[in-house]
């Protein structure tokens, strides 16, 4: 029986103490290039030929003196000692500030190992260290590694095995004052650290990224580049798997009726449920293959906090912090991961402000449905023009996310804005092949197999308000035509608003609920091209201004529910999970109004 030991992963926010974490335990805590992602502390489980270890990933942190909630969560789990060994991650193109926090850690750890991270990192910047200088100023084991080759992780392994054999070693006692101490890190770091001339830099990059006048351009055609790849990809690859589920379709239920399986429950597997999950997978997979691995690719250059950095000013002047933008960027993969994200958000009011606010940007969920209605209904200069309005509509989900906070900083949740620290990550070459993976595998699956499994009883519910007739009208029908004079006043009509009541569960089936529903009330379903959506939808009463208003209440609507069961769960209300189901409702409700308003004084 292996002896059971409890090992601590500390540092600063960025240091890869995520990877570290994940290479050890084989679990799959989210890693990416920006600050403040780990927000609670993460706990797996390894063994080497020695011994069972329980490592516990905690927050990112510069300090072990508790002012946010990061923090608060490292220095409990450091100060009640309630462990074997402490592992203190370093960013080797920063020591001093990783020395720092060790110096902190020491003084409650009877073993310490430095592990200096990102080691080839500093070796591609000109930057070398000599960790014998460092063990010696610390009387403690240093290890130099970089956490994305498995030999160093096994360098690691052999180094908790080695240490937790031996006998405590004097750890050194280290200055109380917060300056006097940080000034001894400085000198240990001046001591072994040695930098070349002419080391490689990011300034330009930055420079530009960043600068006052060309950041925000910068962003737009990031976007926009990132979006004309995902809709020039997505088009082609989408009709093809919807002709092949048509004839897989048509093969299926020729078995089945050879069988001798009853018409009505043919239809209800086939054109019912059968027909909304491929239409799902259809119209969802090809973006997704695209999308999500070059948002990862930027995420993981380290871009994202460069976003936050850019857009600190704008919610400063709305009455909250940039801290906001980060979880507002995490919105875009997620809104539920959003909500939680707003945890690493200190003041109480501005954590509200972010939660209510983070659906107002679009999830994954929603982009396949904007990338399937802008390529049905914007063909004139597609090259340019998809592109370029599906990067508008996500400046108008950023306007509208400020616009929102500035009501809610104004109203229910006054307050002065707090302050904080951003710091900006170096770049880093992304690992290409686990960044496909990863995007893959914990994005794409994940997102496909919730909407598949929503996408199932969603069909199901569609067929059968389809065909259960009252008083010789199906449900269906008769439900659409109430819905159809208030869905007029926003330029929708029944079918429309139908959708978005079905999809609460998923936004991915809001596309596919449309298109199923149009059939089953006369319509034939179309091919997923760009021109057979059109055709559908247009012979079923849709105009371009129906298409821009359906485009902004894509943005502007109720969370799904996996994001308001979040919200529940973080706020502990029900009154703030209702704020923030009606406040995009009215906000898509109220601009939907003004373009139909508009369109109708026009034409």
């Amino acid at each position: 029986m292996k002896a059971e030991k409890t090992v601590l992963l500390v540092g600063n926010p960025n240091v890869g103490k995520s990877t570290i974490f994940n290479s050890l335990t084989g679990l799959k805590q989210h890693t990416g290039n920006w600050t403040g992602k780990t927000v609670e502390r993460a706990c797996g489980r390894f063994s080497t030929e020695k011994y069972e270890y329980t490592l516990i990933d905690l927050p990112g942190t510069y300090s072990l003196a508790a002012r946010t909630r990061e923090e608060e969560v490292t220095e409990a789990a450091v100060t009640e000692r309630a462990f074997d060994a402490v592992i203190a991650v370093c960013d080797a193109t920063c020591t001093e500030r990783g020395l720092c926090l060790a110096m902190q850690a020491a003084k409650y750890a009877k073993r310490l190992i430095i592990c200096i991270n990102l080691i080839d990192e500093a070796e591609r910047s000109g930057i070398s260290i000599d960790s014998g200088r460092i063990s010696a100023a610390f009387g403690a084991r240093v290890i130099t590694i970089s956490a994305r080759r498995r030999r160093d992780i096994a360098l690691l392994r052999s180094a908790l095995d080695s240490e937790l054999d031996s006998e405590p070693r004097g750890i050194a006692e280290f200055p109380e004052d917060t300056e006097k101490r940080a000034a001894l890190a400085e000198r240990i770091a001046a001591d072994a650290v040695t930098a070349q001339k002419g080391a490689r830099s990011w300034g330009l990059a930055d420079r530009i990224l960043t600068g006052k006048y060309t950041a925000f351009p910068t962003m737009a055609l990031l976007l926009a580049g990132i979006f004309w790849l995902t809709v020039r990809g997505a088009n082609y690859p989408s009709a093809l798997l919807a002709d092949i589920f048509s004839r897989l379709g048509g093969f299926i239920t020729g078995m089945l009726l050879s069988a001798g399986a009853e018409g009505h429950l043919v239809s209800l597997l086939m054109d019912g449920i059968y027909g909304m999950v491929t239409t799902v997978v259809s119209v969802m997979l090809p973006p997704m293959l695209i999308f999500f691995p070059l948002f990862t690719i930027a995420e993981d250059l380290g871009y994202l906090p460069r976003v936050a950095f850019n857009l600190d000013r704008p919610f400063g002047r709305c009455g909250s912090c940039g801290k906001q933008s980060l979880t507002m960027c995490m919105g875009f993969g997620c809104n539920a991961v959003g909500v939680t994200g707003a945890r690493i958000i200190d003041s109480e009011r501005e954590r509200l402000i972010a939660v209510i606010t983070n659906s107002f940007v679009p999830c994954n969920g929603r982009f396949p449905a904007m990338i399937a209605i802008i390529t049905a209904f914007f063909t004139a200069g597609a090259a340019f023009i998809q592109p370029a309005l599906l990067t508008l509509l996500i400046v108008i989900s950023v306007a509208g996310t400020l616009a929102a906070t500035k009501l809610c900083s104004a109203t229910l949740l006054r307050g002065a804005k707090s302050e904080y620290a951003l710091e900006l990550p170096p770049f880093r070459r992304p690992q290409i092949l686990k960044t496909l993976g990863r995007s893959v595998t914990d994005r794409t699956v994940f997102v496909l197999g919730r909407a598949v499994a929503s996408a199932a009883p969603a069909g199901l519910a569609v067929w059968l308000m389809a065909n259960i007739r009252v008083g010789g009208e199906s449900i269906l029908h008769t439900a659409t035509s109430v819905l159809d004079p208030v869905a007029a006043v926003f330029g929708l009509d029944g079918v429309i608003v139908a959708a978005f009541i079905l999809g609460i569960t998923a936004n991915e089936t809001v596309v596919p609920i449309m298109i199923m529903a149009y059939s089953s009330l006369g319509t034939p379903q179309a091919e997923l091209s760009a021109p057979a959506l059109r055709e559908l939808f247009t012979a079923n009463g849709w105009n371009m201004t129906t298409a821009v208003c359906v485009l902004i209440f894509i943005l502007f609507h109720s969370p799904c529910m996996t994001t308001l069961l979040t919200i529940k769960k973080e706020t502990g209300s029900l009154k703030w999970t209702a704020v923030s189901f009606i406040l995009p409702v009215l906000f898509g409700g109220v601009i939907c109004a003004a373009i139909n308003l508009i369109a109708h004084i026009f034409t």
